[in-house]
């Protein structure tokens, strides 16, 4: 299996089980605010993982074509307070159709790039990191949320 093939497999898995998050959420805890130091409604966090897919995407294809990006974390703090910004009160409708579209997108980007394209960038960023970035991001707002809702507890 080639590295472009693994690395959309990691992408849509952690997508779909952020999905399936979705679909586990009751109305009340979809327009909840778990997390003590985020007062984005679980709907916002959601729908800013599909949002970050299309940056990520811009990100991929300027150095799938030879150009420099510039990533910082107040790059990303503009993009994330941007977001929440505008996107209003997703309903899971909404959110889960622009998680496939936005990951669709830069699956279909990624997917048919050889191992030299994938090592695109300054080795501090490149396609294959913002790649594996993709799948890390779904999977960690989603066992956040998850472990903010639904503490598992010992007994």
């Amino acid at each position: 299996m080639s590295e472009s093939v693994e690395l959309v497999a990691e992408i849509v898995a952690a997508r779909e089980r952020l999905i399936e998050f979705v679909r586990r959420c009751t109305p009340d805890t979809w327009t909840s605010c778990p997390l003590v130091d985020d007062q984005r409604t679980v709907g916002v966090i959601v729908d800013h993982v599909a949002d970050a897919y299309e940056y990520l995407r811009s990100w991929v294809s300027e150095l799938a074509h030879g150009r420099p990006i510039e990533v910082s974390p107040d790059i990303l703090d503009e993009l994330n307070a941007r977001h929440a910004a505008v996107v209003g009160s997703p309903t899971p409708d909404t959110a889960i159709a622009h998680l496939r579209r936005s990951g669709d997108a830069l699956v279909a980007l990624i997917e048919p790039m050889d191992a030299k394209q994938l090592s695109s960038g300054d080795g501090r960023v490149t396609v294959a990191r913002f790649s594996g970035i993709a799948a890390r991001h779904a999977d960690s707002h989603r066992v956040e949320l998850e472990n903010a809702l639904w503490p598992v507890t010992q007994g």
